[in-house]
């Protein structure tokens, strides 16, 4: 089971980093996958990645070795991410769209044009008896909301997972795509809809999660494949003494940061332990983590591109964002084809296997609400109020836990309390009646 692929990209000095420190730099390459980073306190660090670009790497490298195997399992029903993670200001924007998403020049154009332009190149070498469709989907998590960039109306899209669609954004705008013009065109007008926001670090700083999508369906004679490309652009973790932020662009970075630490949780409770995947996973902590489940321990192939500035002046946040990446490289993959089936071919008779991981997750928020030892009273407090889960919808599961969480916990746990009490009395009447007994 392969590992996910991660790498390391230092983008070049900036004109406020070199007045600092001239031209010195705190890495030292060793080679194409390895290098030494020297903290502000003169301590080095060593890393090995699947590979670092350096501040004189060709976008296209990154692009060919980053996101190609990517887009090309897209086209054959296997689901992809692509994620770039850094610190305010490091490149990751520049990564993904190059200086602007219609610039024309060749060598500074971004993954995110480049896997546009992979995937119809893919398409058009394909079987000419094969029909593909893309769609396209553009959201922002801002301040912990999910916004529709194509459709501004929808400003609290809600993130839900079914057996056949793994996580998906419920509601969000689809555009069906023929060529790459008509989806850079399509792009442009999502990306200037996304927060941005001027710091002491950045004169346009990303406020949001942005996440591009691309759904691929494949269909050949009666065999139907459905493959996803999703490209994340992650706001990068803010140090305030740094970006001067106030007022409204203080309480985005706490934002940022809060739902940039529930990631590096995930990413802990997936390579913590030698059970790995058996512990509890908090996708649910934030819209980042839940949006990102399958990429990160579901059914995807997934890259995670390490933005980072060399300059001496930045060696702690780049240290830390290397160290989020070499805990990342422990993650397994899960990719596997993806086959769609048709509602109408579906047997009606078939039983659905229970997913009982489904109920477990809903039991595990409520045990930090209440007792452990009350578990199985909540279970029971289930039924009586009669919440019951269809086993082929996590959708029908979400809403029965709004459900209860909303109205009910603290009847919950004032009738818990009272079953306690009760059980308490029954074993006090209990030794009270042994007594008598004894007595007789």
């Amino acid at each position: 089971m392969p590992n996910i692929r991660v790498c390391a990209l230092f983008r070049p000095l900036n004109v406020k980093e070199i007045s600092d420190h001239g031209d010195t730099v705190c890495i030292r390459a060793v080679d194409s996958d390895s290098f030494v980073l020297k903290d502000d306190k003169e301590e080095e660090f060593e890393f090995h990645f699947d590979r670092v670009f350096y501040q004189r790497s060709e976008q296209a490298n990154v692009y060919e070795f980053l996101a190609l195997p990517i887009v090309k399992g897209a086209v054959e029903g296997v689901n992809g991410a692509i994620v770039t993670y850094g610190q305010t200001g490091a490149g990751k924007t520049y990564s993904m769209e190059g200086p602007s998403i219609m610039d024309c020049d060749e060598n500074k154009k971004g993954l995110l044009p480049r896997v546009v332009d992979g995937l119809f190149s893919a398409i058009r070498l394909s079987d000419e008896m094969t029909k593909y469709t893309i769609n396209l989907s553009m959201v922002e998590i801002y301040m912990e909301r999910v916004r529709d960039l194509f459709d501004l109306s929808k400003d609290n899209l809600l993130i839900k997972e079914t057996k056949a669609r793994g996580i998906f954004v419920s509601g969000a705008t689809e555009i069906c795509i023929s060529d790459s013009a008509e989806a850079l065109r399509s792009l442009s007008i999502g990306i200037a809809n996304r927060a941005v926001g001027e710091t002491q670090m950045n004169m346009a700083s990303s406020r949001s999660h942005c996440v591009y999508i691309f759904t691929i369906q494949k269909e050949l004679k009666k065999e139907k494949r459905s493959g996803k490309v999703i490209l994340v652009d992650l706001a990068g973790s803010e140090k305030v003494e740094k970006t001067g932020a106030e007022g409204r662009v203080l309480e985005e970075a706490k934002t940022i940061n809060k739902s940039l630490s529930a990631l590096g949780n995930v990413i802990n409770a997936l390579t913590g332990s030698p059970q790995g995947r058996a512990n509890h996973i908090p996708y649910r902590d934030s819209k980042l983590t839940r949006i990102l489940q399958d990429a990160l321990g579901g059914n995807s192939q997934t890259s995670l591109l390490c933005c980072s500035s060399p300059s001496p002046s930045n060696a702690s946040e780049s240290l830390s964002t290397l160290r989020f990446g070499a805990r990342a490289k422990h993650i397994k993959a899960l990719a596997h084809v993806s086959l769609k089936e048709d509602e109408d071919t579906k047997s009606p008779g078939a039983l659905p296997v229970i997913k009982n991981e489904s109920c477990e997750r809903i039991l595990e928020k409520l045990r930090r609400k209440i007792k452990a030892e009350d578990v199985e009273l909540l279970e029971q407090l289930f039924v009586l109020e009669g919440i019951f889960f269809d086993p082929n919808s996590l959708d029908e599961v979400e809403a029965a836990y709004e459900d209860v969480t909303s109205r009910t916990i603290s009847s919950l746990q004032k009738a818990v309390e009272e079953l306690i009490a009760t059980v308490e009395k029954l074993k006090e009447e209990n030794k009270a009646l042994k007594i008598q007994i004894r007595s007789c």
